[in-house]
């Protein structure tokens, strides 16, 4: 019965991190939601609080990177759509 909470927890909280569009939201669903997974997990051992507290600080390192990895990829992704533009209007005349 465990194992199916610990593996129904951490699938959710795989479908749930780094929710939102700004750092700031992000960072605090990853720590939200590593939180809630570090506690479960630690329950387990007998110590949920903290559990909680490292599931919390790797939930937000891991909402931080993911935020700044999309902020990446929007940002090659306008100066990928600029140059094609700019491609192809030049290549008309």
């Amino acid at each position: 019965m465990k194992t199916l909470a610990l593996s129904l927890t951490l699938a959710s909280s795989l479908v749930l991190v780094a929710c939102g569009t700004t750092t700031g939201s992000r960072t605090g669903s990853g720590a939200a939601v590593g939180a809630a997974t570090g506690a479960a997990i630690g329950s387990l051992s007998g110590n949920a609080g903290k559990g909680a507290l490292i599931g919390a600080g790797a939930g937000a390192l891991g909402g931080y990177v993911y935020d700044k990895n999309k902020k990446q990829e929007e940002y090659d992704r306008g100066y990928r759509d600029r140059d094609r533009d700019y491609d192809d209007h030049y290549q008309r005349y």
